[in-house]
Order: C-alpha cells, then structure tokens, then sequence
C-alpha cells in the first residue's frame, strides 16, 4: 500500500477528526467561561465550516493545470475556490482580532475563549484541506 491509496483509505477519517477537535476546543471554552459568550464570538467558527463545506464541493479533476485559457466552466471553479480562501482568510482573521479583544477586555470572556476560537477555526480549516486532498484522487 502506498501513501497515496493509504491516504485516500485514511484521510477521511483523520479529517473529522481533526474537524471534531477543533469544535471540541470550542465547546470547551464556552462551556467554561465563567461570562456569556456572544453569538458574534461563534461566526468565525462557523464561516470557518462553512469554508471547508466551500473546499469540499470541488473535484480535482475539475481543475486544470494549464496556465493558459480555461476550459468549459472552470474559471466558475477556481472563482468559487477563490471565494471559499477569502471566506476562511476572513474568519480566521476575525477569530483572531476577538482573541485580541478578550485578551484586553476584562468584562468579558476570557482570553481562553479567544484561544480556542483561533485553534477551533486553524483546526477546522486543515480538516477541509486534508478531505480535500485525500477524496478527490
């Protein structure tokens, strides 16, 4: 077995897990923080999923490596793949500018609740990638 079929066989699997651990760290800091967290500390999270949904909706097989001219609809391709980096540029960028404000805000959640956010939108995002690489072989 090589690494390309192991991780065609594998991949899957290490992506959700990666995926539940970055929402683990989530649901942690928000089930122990002693203040309420804002739905607006929730959004990069869930733009972050949403991102990874965006990445997984395409084939590799739909992507040319050509750098001249486009086939049939596949600039539609790259456009959405474009959009979906932006989307999971925007939160992660977000979820770390909330960690900054936790961090120097003390009436509200703790800097904790930022940590995880930042770890919940890294994870979240590599766990699209890796299922991304491993079933569209």
């Amino acid at each position: 077995m090589d690494l390309g079929e192991f991780w065609a066989i594998f991949g899957p699997g290490f992506s959700g897990a990666v995926f539940g651990a970055g929402w683990w760290f989530w649901v942690d800091a928000v089930v122990c923080s002693s203040v309420k967290v804002s739905f607006l500390h929730y959004l990069p999270g869930i733009f972050a999923s949403l991102a990874a949904l965006m990445f997984n909706t395409v084939n590799k097989e739909d992507l040319d490596d050509s750098p001249y001219g486009y086939g049939e609809g596949e600039w539609r391709v790259k456009l959405w793949l474009f959009i979906a980096y932006v989307v999971s540029f925007v939160s992660l960028a977000a979820s770390v500018g909330l960690l900054i404000q936790d961090a120097l805000v003390t009436s509200g959640p703790s800097a904790w609740t930022g940590v995880a956010g930042v770890f919940q939108c890294v994870f979240v995002l590599i766990s699209g990638l890796m299922y991304w690489t491993s079933h569209s072989e």
